[in-house]
């Protein structure tokens, strides 16, 4: 279950300006998830499973809090939502080390908690570049050149 402490939304609720609020997000759920290592390595998984909860409603707010200002200044939400990435990529590694270590009927939790950061990072990326790619259709010359298994004839 994803939720918001009271004395984080307080905190959050404090700040007024958007690259401090991320910030301060940012900094919150690092802390969360620190919390959910050093519990999971204490072997108190139950407890483990409430901090990475926090963590995760703190992600989920933070998402909306961006898109929220998107109507601000393009500029300073791309700075947002690229602010978010960089935090996110290095949060996901420290996820999968934690689902390594845990017992499966816990593990469940933090396998759904790290593709919902993916999904998270993903979405925040999709920002820069729009929701679809356009890609290049390869000409019969490269496409004879290319070994990939999806070139080769049936």
């Amino acid at each position: 279950m994803r939720f918001v402490a009271r004395d984080d939304r307080a905190q959050l609720s404090a700040v007024r300006d958007p690259k401090a609020r991320v910030r301060l997000t940012i900094e919150l759920a690092d802390a969360r998830l620190t919390n959910c290592e050093a519990l999971t390595n204490q072997k108190q998984f139950e407890q483990a499973s409430e901090a990475l909860g926090s963590y995760l409603g703190l992600i989920e707010d933070v998402m909306r809090y961006i898109h929220s200002v998107t109507n601000v200044n393009r500029t300073t939400t791309q700075d947002l939502y690229r602010k978010l990435d960089i935090a996110l990529r290095g949060q996901i590694p420290r996820l999968v080390v934690m689902r390594r270590v845990t017992p499966a009927d816990y593990a469940i939790h933090i396998k759904t908690a790290e593709e919902f950061v993916r999904d998270t990072r993903t979405d925040a990326l999709d920002y820069f570049y729009g929701y679809s790619v356009l890609r290049e259709k390869k000409s019969e010359a490269d496409a004879a050149k290319d070994p990939s298994p999806d070139n080769k004839p049936p």
